[in-house]
């Protein structure tokens, strides 16, 4: 059984969603192994969302709104650090140059641009695929799309020597928590046709390399790369998922 004030800690950091207090936020790093479950709360709120919303309007319009849902429930979280990461390495040219730019709390060119790109790729991706399907989309892609961050956390080691925004980017989860953390990722994915397994293997080796990218710039992760690699994996899950929907 999850451990519920660990998972409680995790919903309050992770997303905007009033939880109990107090909460011990010296436990925070813990609370990382719950990134699924965290996944599952946010996906079926968006799942509702668009399920209720494209009885009112066209499925492009319900596929917009339920992605500005899931960004005020997180509070953009990972979204900031896509564009920090975007920023960071599209300008940086040493470690210390893109550790300080990923700093910098004012989004550049290159955080803006792919924000942009990456939002409208989710919508046209989202808006092409049965109505009756983008629910259980949303609910696997915000799931599955969480495990990548621990599996970089687990593989990797923290690249910043200071005391950072992300305090949670410090753990390092054990080979136990992060089968557990799999299992839960991708329990929503038996939901959709079984074809749509194949799309972890694109999920997976995109992350694996993304992981070595940044190791070999910066010689491991900060929290800004963990975002990245939650974005950029719902959008690789969202890409799978519809090149593989052709043959079901």
């Amino acid at each position: 059984m999850p451990n519920l004030k660990l998972l409680l800690l995790a919903l309050s950091f992770y997303t905007r969603l009033p939880c109990p207090r107090p909460l011990d936020y010296q436990k925070l790093p813990q609370a990382a192994r719950y990134l699924p479950l965290v996944g599952w709360v946010v996906g079926a709120m968006s799942a509702a969302s668009f399920y209720l919303l494209d009885y009112l309007w066209p499925q492009t319009t319900s596929v917009i709104i339920t992605l500005i849902l899931g960004i005020f429930i997180t509070g953009a979280f990972h979204e900031d650090g896509f564009a920090d990461v975007c920023d960071g390495f599209g300008g940086g040219w040493d470690k210390q140059q893109i550790l300080s730019i990923m700093k910098d709390s004012q989004i550049g060119t290159y955080g803006a641009v792919g924000l942009i790109l990456m939002l409208l790729l989710k919508i046209s991706l989202l808006s092409a695929l049965p109505p009756t399907s983008v629910p259980l989309l949303f609910l696997t892609g915000h799931s599955i799309s969480r495990l990548p961050p621990l599996l970089l956390m687990y593989r990797y080691d923290y690249a910043r020597g200071d005391n950072s925004k992300s305090a949670v980017a410090v753990f390092k989860p054990e080979r136990r928590q992060v089968l557990i953390a799999a299992v839960l990722a991708v329990f929503p994915l038996l939901l959709l046709p079984g074809l749509c397994l194949l799309a972890l293997i694109p999920l997976l080796f995109v992350n694996w390399q993304l992981g070595r990218y940044f190791h070999r710039h910066i010689g491991g992760y900060t929290g800004d790369c963990l975002g990245a690699s939650q974005q950029i994996a719902e959008t690789i899950f969202y890409l799978s998922v519809t090149a593989l929907w052709t043959y079901i």
